[in-house]
């Protein structure tokens, strides 16, 4: 099982933040921005991990969720979605979904990497 994480995020700094995070964690991470594309971005370079924004420009964290878990071979794919909208009813509609596990913003980077290593320590029992 590889490091390697996909990041669709539009906000500059926290794309930077969450990075630079992730490298000294020893991952390779490929940085996206424009929702639309996500999906075509996410199954060509089969990670082992995506961390996804509910709001993006183009198509909703939501959405490509729900087109990734359609793809042959990334159901079971973990994905951590970020957001600034933290009510319940939010995280009810990622984790119908399909998300693996939600983060309101801010967060600590401790948080994201706590929760980053588990999912794919997850991903390597299944």
């Amino acid at each position: 099982m590889g490091r390697h994480v996909v990041l669709i995020e539009d906000e500059p700094n926290i794309t930077e933040a969450i990075r630079f995070l992730l490298m000294r964690d020893g991952w390779s991470v490929d940085a996206h921005s424009d929702g639309a594309t996500a999906v075509e971005v996410i199954r060509d370079a089969a990670p082992d991990l995506v961390i996804l924004d509910l709001m993006l420009p183009g198509k909703s964290g939501l959405e490509i969720v729900r087109e990734v878990r359609a793809v042959e071979g990334l159901q079971a794919l973990p994905v951590l979605m970020l957001t600034a909208r933290g009510q319940m009813r939010d995280r009810e509609m990622a984790e119908k979904a399909g998300v693996t596990r939600f983060m309101t913003k801010p967060f600590s980077n401790a948080e994201v990497l706590t929760a980053v290593r588990d999912l794919h320590a997850q991903a390597g029992q299944g």
